[in-house]
């Protein structure tokens, strides 16, 4: 049960409790009833495998005239990443999360950096469990909080059985060194490269997630082509401290790699009470 308090002075949402009913109903038709289901090709590119049409950064406005599969960048209304302002305070329970060590299996698929799960590791969301696949990262970071950008944002991309995604949103604010992720840097494919397995290197996964576990969440879409409407969004509050090198050093590799912010159109934002 989602139990959301909506405020009295919203003209466009009604004043009593929401519950998970209602907030389900906000969404289009489409999402609700496949249950945010992934067909085949979108679940290659939620993962990180090469898409039909190649893309870039440097025009993202133009992303859905480069492929019919990819007009939903353009025509939908459910797009992500957005600004985090006015969200719910609501009862959306925790998430749990199972973590433990991976192997590190690294890659460079020419827009990010990318480091690929084991079976093993996973998040319960809603009663449903979600394995993580892999995890990668945005400079600066996709979501803005009021219309602010933190240097970097992490995203941990989960499926359940289903094929639904979950996403977790890391945010990344200079401060001091972080070890987990030197680890990685230390590894990092300068340029484009099938993935790199380092046997005798493992990372804990829990060191990437903050210690407290309030978040936004909010229903939308991949951040890049084909932007597929099916994702979850779990974007943790507290941001993760990461030295200015180590901020520089994915700089120069990627000068930026975020999708500029989309209309939040009549969605609702949640937040923890």
């Amino acid at each position: 049960m989602i139990n959301a308090i909506i405020g009295p002075n919203s003209p466009d949402r009604p004043t009593e409790i929401m519950d998970r009913r209602s907030f389900l109903k906000s969404i289009p038709v489409g999402l609700a009833g496949t249950s945010f289901s992934l067909s085949f090709p979108s679940l290659l590119a939620a993962i990180g495998k090469e898409n039909h049409s190649e893309w870039d950064y440097q025009n993202p406005e133009q992303w859905g005239d480069i492929s019919e599969e990819y007009r939903v960048c353009k025509t939908g209304k459910q797009q992500s990443p957005i600004d985090l302002q006015s969200p719910i305070k609501s009862h959306i329970g925790h998430v749990e999360i199972f973590y433990k060590e991976i192997p590190l299996r690294i890659i460079n698929n020419g827009h990010t950096i990318q480091v690929n799960s084991v079976p093993g590791n996973f998040i319960i969301v809603d009663d449903q469990k979600f394995e993580l696949l892999q995890f990668h990262f945005h400079h600066p970071s996709e979501h803005t909080v009021n219309g602010k950008n933190y240097p970097m944002e992490i995203h941990l991309v989960h499926r359940n059985q289903q094929g639904s995604l979950a996403v977790l949103g890391v945010s990344l604010k200079q401060g001091q060194e972080h070890q987990t992720l030197q680890l990685i840097w230390d590894n990092i494919p300068s340029r484009k490269s099938a993935e790199k397995l380092i046997s005798d290197r493992y990372i804990s996964l829990n060191k990437l997630l903050p210690t407290s576990f309030d978040s936004y969440r909010y229903f939308g879409s991949l951040t890049t082509p084909p932007c597929s409407e099916i994702v979850y969004w779990i974007v943790f509050r507290e941001p993760l401290e990461v030295s200015l090198r180590q901020i520089q050093r994915f700089k120069q590799i990627f000068s930026s790699n975020a999708r500029p912010v989309q209309p939040i159109n009549r969605r609702f934002i949640l937040t923890s009470l």
